[in-house]
């Protein structure tokens, strides 16, 4: 950020649009404010993001809504075991004259739901995370750029996990975040269900354009931080490898920690939920705020840990206090 007059006014318009989007998006989903901060915080820095939860707690709703509020184009894919990668990604037909025409698949919009990604095989999953990765598709030895912006949410039911392809670790690193969905409050479902069961549907209005969500994202990575607030997430990142000589916590309940790309996270994170909050500059508490949905599908609990009954984020909260 430099501290330019224009950066310094960009970051208030976001802080500014932030609350926007969070008044538009609750006249549509009642409750789930941390959820909502934090799929728009992996937007802002252009990461994408794997909710997990039971059936019934507005996920495929949260993604279109956020989609109308943002003018973004929004696609769903549901993922099942006869799903080719072809399905996702599209393929090279032939017309009446014998010629070959590049036809895209609904990997080609700004908003992905990845409705149930653990229920494709290997194959396909793998065609997603490459698209994820490359913001391009790869068809015949031609390239196709994906549109910009390009974030991906992927959903896991965390109760069948009868016929599922669990993500390897290596994929799941992949995800910025990994967020957790619970069921509300009795307050707040009382009011959805009150709300949902009558003939109104609330329209939700334009917000923000895909211009100036990539000039926010650009905006995060400018922004100014403190080198002890890095070294806090570095060091937070390497607490959590079970190394000789390493952290106690990670040696006695982890079998596997996370990598750098943790620490690029937690740090861009911090950045974001800095702005968001009206700040120029984040602070180590701005890491600790996101560092559970950073790490939580990046560690790898020994039987110790689950023999004890010891969270994943019970250990986050221990490496923290650490």
């Amino acid at each position: 950020m430099q501290n330019s007059k224009d950066d310094i006014e960009l970051a208030n318009k976001l802080s500014e649009v932030y609350g926007k989007l969070k008044s538009e998006i609750a006249r549509v989903i009642v409750g789930q404010d941390e959820v909502v901060r934090l799929v728009l915080t992996a937007v802002f820095c252009q990461g994408h993001s794997l909710l997990v939860g039971v059936p019934g707690l507005a996920k495929t709703l949260l993604v279109q809504t956020m989609s109308d509020a943002m003018d973004l184009q929004f696609k769903r894919i549901q993922f099942t075991p006869d799903l080719m990668p072809s399905d996702i990604v599209g393929a090279e037909t032939m017309d009446k004259e014998r010629n070959f025409h590049f036809t895209k698949g609904p990997v080609f919009a700004n908003i992905i739901l990845a409705d149930e990604i653990n229920r494709t095989p290997p194959k396909t999953q793998a065609a997603l995370l490459e698209s994820m990765q490359e913001y391009a598709v790869t068809i015949a030895g031609v390239s196709y750029e994906l549109p910009r912006p390009f974030f991906v949410l992927a959903t896991q039911n965390p109760i069948e996990q009868e016929g599922t392809y669990p993500l390897p670790e290596a994929q799941l690193d992949r995800f910025m975040f990994n967020i957790l969905l619970d069921y509300p409050s009795f307050e707040q479902e009382f009011s959805m269900v009150k709300r949902t069961t009558t003939d109104l549907r609330p329209k939700v209005s334009e917000v923000i354009s895909g211009d100036e969500i990539q000039s926010f994202q650009h905006l995060v990575r400018r922004v100014p931080i403190a080198d002890n607030v890095v070294e806090y997430a570095v060091r937070l990142t390497q607490l959590s490898r079970p190394v000789i000589n390493g952290s106690k916590i990670a040696n006695e309940y982890l079998e596997w920690g996370a990598g750098p790309r943790a620490s690029q996270f937690l740090v861009l994170g911090a950045k974001c939920n800095a702005l968001l909050n009206g700040k120029y500059s984040p602070d180590i508490e701005d890491v600790k705020i996101i560092a559970p949905s950073v790490l939580r599908h990046r560690l790898l609990r020994n039987y110790k840990a689950e023999a004890e009954g010891l969270t994943v984020d019970e250990i986050v909260h221990k490496l923290m206090e650490a």
